[in-house]
């Protein structure tokens, strides 16, 4: 690295990482009774951790609610943590729920008795006390903005991050692109010809809204400065950005 302060390492927790996987998702797909529908836009969260979900009063899911026997799974929740800039292997992460419904308020309140996430890293099993109890990081709803901002109009100061990466992790490169973002660091997608790599630039400190996340920014951007030979890439067309 290019500077000895740098040297925050910290990363979302299993519970906190689930909880913003389901903030940023646009998407819900449930399967209850044998059935699967999926649900865009109708889902949030309440304070004390239930999935709230706004469905049509002629869905089966509905029925399924009222009909399933009092403190049984009755559903499995499922939600893709997908990368808002195009790269190989879209999907980060995915996000299963079981439990079981209520019908609120002619809505549809789901209390998680199991929780798992999994993420390239594999998968693990979150306490749904967690969970509940987790709140989502809070750039997460607007991480998707954030990094196709910078894909898209600062590709220079992702070359210049590059600098910040180990050298053996660029070995035969052809593109850097922006994976996530979190309060804790910016990760960067390798894509070489036929495989590729994730590489984590933590902050010096967590980012907790957009005017910190600047700062932080900027201050990995003039670490990256201080590195005097930039490592450049293959100039080649990586191949295949689903």
């Amino acid at each position: 690295m290019g500077d000895d302060t740098h040297v925050w390492t910290a990363e979302p927790g299993a519970a906190e990482r689930a909880r913003s996987v389901l903030a940023a998702a646009w998407s819900c797909a449930v399967t209850a009774e044998g059935f699967r529908e999926e649900f865009v836009g109708a889902h949030g969260m309440s304070d004390d951790g239930r999935v709230l979900l706004e469905v049509p009063e002629e869905s089966a899911l509905l029925t399924a609610a009222i009909c399933a026997p009092r403190g049984e799974p009755s559903a499995v929740l499922e939600f893709a943590d997908v990368a808002p800039v195009p790269v190989r292997k879209r999907i980060r992460a995915r996000l299963w729920l079981a439990g079981r419904f209520t019908v609120e308020d002619g809505r549809l309140a789901f209390r998680a008795t199991r929780v798992v996430l999994r993420q390239a890293s594999g998968a693990v099993v979150v306490d749904p006390d967690e969970f509940a109890a987790a709140r989502p990081d809070p750039l997460a709803t607007a991480e998707a903005r954030l990094l196709t901002h910078l894909a898209d109009c600062h590709g220079d100061a992702v070359d210049r991050l590059t600098r910040l990466v180990d050298p053996g992790s660029l070995h035969g490169a052809v593109r850097v692109r922006p994976l996530a973002v979190d309060r804790h660091g910016l990760t960067l997608r390798i894509e070489r010809l036929r495989t590729g790599g994730d590489v984590r630039l933590p902050f010096h400190r967590p980012a907790d809204d957009l005017g910190q996340l600047t700062e932080r920014m900027h201050v990995l951007l003039s670490q990256a400065s201080t590195v005097s030979c930039p490592r450049p890439l293959q100039r080649q067309r990586a191949d295949g950005d689903g």
